[in-house]
């Protein structure tokens, strides 16, 4: 275990911004998260826990507190049973399953930051979330002061969503396990017509499963969503906007709005839930409300491939960055009437 004072954390930050934390704890063993966080705890000092930092936004005065970086290594393969550290790095353990055969995360595959924060806001993409693997969790809860497992249920997954997303700051995860597929080196049924289109295949097909990961991580680095340290346009945290989801009611207000905007004519997307409410895309919202790639003068912009992602030019401030937030989230009120809701998590830092 290494303690620094004082210590950047925009370095651990996909962002690379943020002030510094007043004591930087890098753990390797779950003992050490444990021993720093009980620790800190105890001493009533605030914690911080940072896994591949793709998902935080720290002020530009840092943390007051206790920041502990997972560093843990772990990947156990029984079968079809996967179970990971938490600092394992997400898409090194993508690799791994599609090498060892084994479907169920491939479409995953690119996805920055650390093993342990997949369950956390229930990971995505291009139709596979990991709530549909997930079997269990092990982590600290700081509440109980122990060691906890929970199930698939108990996580209460949701889109972008999950039990420890209502938490905030009550686990600590420290092992994640997935039950995969084992179907003669082929991929889960393509759901997402993108890819499939791509693939050349129909909605439901299956395809060698390394084609199925290539083929995400080519369209996924031409949006700048694989990281690259000499591409601003991944300096960021992914999409910084989850898609809303709206109620029928609040559903039937925007489609009035939206034609208005952009002609009777124009096709509205939505994704209709088996609850009546429908997913409405937060990029097409935003380009529409006039956010186009490359938006923004500043050393903070959207990115030149993907109007989801909001980057850091280089020279950036946690501030510019906010700023530049706040803009677009008010701008697609103002002419949507739906609220837009921040993806990464803020730390001292709010929209």
């Amino acid at each position: 275990m290494r303690v620094d004072l004082d210590a950047p954390i925009a370095p651990y930050t996909t962002f690379r911004l943020g002030g510094p934390a007043a004591r930087l704890v890098t753990a390797t063993t779950d003992e050490e998260v444990v021993g720093a966080v009980r620790e800190a705890d105890a001493a009533g000092v605030p914690v911080l826990v940072i896994g591949g930092g793709s998902n935080l936004v720290v002020a530009d005065g840092g943390f007051a507190g206790t920041a502990v970086r997972i560093a843990t290594r772990g990947f156990e393969l029984n079968g079809t049973e996967l179970e990971l550290a938490a600092g394992e790095t997400w898409t090194d353990a993508v690799d791994r399953t599609v090498e060892a055969g084994l479907a169920g995360v491939e479409c995953l595959a690119g996805v920055p930051g650390s093993a342990g924060a997949t369950p956390i806001q229930n990971v995505g993409a291009y139709g596979q979330d990991v709530s549909s693997t997930v079997t269990g969790v092990t982590a600290y809860d700081r509440t109980a002061g122990e060691i906890v497992t929970l199930t698939a249920g108990e996580c209460a997954f949701a889109y972008r969503d999950s039990h420890f997303k209502r938490s905030p700051g009550r686990y600590v995860i420290l092992r994640v396990r997935y039950s995969l597929e084992d179907a003669g080196g082929m991929s889960t049924p393509v759901r997402y017509a993108e890819v499939a289109r791509t693939l050349g295949v129909g909605p439901g097909e299956r395809v060698a499963l390394a084609h199925a990961r290539d083929t995400v991580l080519r369209l996924r680095a031409g949006k700048g969503m694989v990281l690259d340290a000499a591409d601003h346009d991944t300096w960021s945290a992914g999409s910084f906007f989850t898609n809303p989801v709206l109620d029928a009611d609040a559903h039937a207000v925007f489609l009035d709005r939206a034609r208005t905007r952009v002609g009777a004519d124009v096709p509205v997307p939505g994704w209709p839930d088996a609850d009546g409410r429908v997913k409405v895309p937060a990029a097409w919202l935003i380009e529409r409300a006039g956010f186009t790639k490359g938006y923004g003068s500043g050393p903070a912009t959207i990115s030149t491939k993907h109007t989801l992602a909001l980057t850091n030019r280089g020279a950036a401030k946690t501030e510019d960055l906010l700023a530049l937030a706040r803009e677009v989230r008010d701008g697609v009120q103002d002419v949507f009437g739906v609220t837009l809701v921040n993806e990464p998590v803020m730390v001292g830092a709010t929209l």
